[in-house]
């Protein structure tokens, strides 16, 4: 689904992206790993089309989506920080989002999932970060798209939300969905991902399943199986 092809982009004189390849098959969820400043926003903007590669190819289903639009009407994209309008109601808001976007959606069934059925009247700025997270999961996931992106999902919810967060990943993921997630939470990753990407200094150093990462670096833990990774690289 998603082919990606000695990809190179620097923010002047840092290298971000350093020749990296990627291939993601469609349907699953794919984990995309790596300390802070290794890519994986980067790279996440340029599937988007939010940052311009200095060199490279991305493909979406064979087609090539450099400075093109039209496919991201396809992909749904949850970002880490929400930014929303603080004079707005959360009601408002998913009325603007659905004006902008021409599909159908299901936001009743996320506001339920969520528990965000006394909020809806309720301004943006006077809401809480994991509030204003669970108002980003429904813009997110209520409209039927084949991609599914999400940067941090996790960040400021209560565990009540989080189990509502699985339950609808995995969902997707029956649907035949592609979901890319990067997060810092190992027991999320060791719970959902069917494949892991770990990136470091804007290369790929590892792919495949949890387990095989375990195994090549001999660890009974993910987060020491990536902690092993990293101090291989730097030794």
């Amino acid at each position: 689904m998603i082919n990606i092809k000695n990809l190179h982009k620097k923010f002047g004189k840092l290298t971000v992206l350093d020749g990296l390849d990627l291939n993601i098959n469609k349907g699953g969820i794919f984990a995309v790993l790596g300390p802070n400043g290794s890519g994986k926003t980067t790279l996440i903007k340029c599937l988007l089309g939010m940052v311009v590669p200095n060199s490279g190819e991305i493909l979406v289903n064979n087609k090539s989506v450099l400075k093109k639009w039209n496919y991201r009407n396809d992909i749904n994209y949850l970002p880490q920080i929400a930014n929303f309008p603080a004079n707005l109601s959360v009601k408002e808001l998913i009325a603007m989002v659905k004006n902008l976007r021409p599909k159908s959606s299901n936001e009743e069934e996320l506001i339920q999932l969520f528990g965000l059925q006394n909020f809806l009247s309720k301004k943006l700025g006077n809401l809480s970060g994991g509030t204003k997270q669970k108002v980003n999961l429904v813009l997110t996931f209520m409209f039927d798209s084949e991609l599914i992106i999400l940067d941090e999902p996790t960040t400021g919810l209560d565990p009540i939300a989080l189990i509502a967060l699985k339950k609808r990943i995995r969902k997707e993921k029956e649907k035949g969905k592609t979901i890319l997630i990067t997060t810092h939470i190992m027991s999320v990753v060791e719970e959902l991902a069917d494949e892991i990407v770990f990136l470091l200094d804007g290369k790929i150093y590892f792919q495949g399943c949890v387990n095989t990462l375990k195994k090549q670096t001999n660890q009974t833990n993910l987060e020491h199986a990536i902690a092993n990774l990293i101090s291989k690289q730097y030794a």
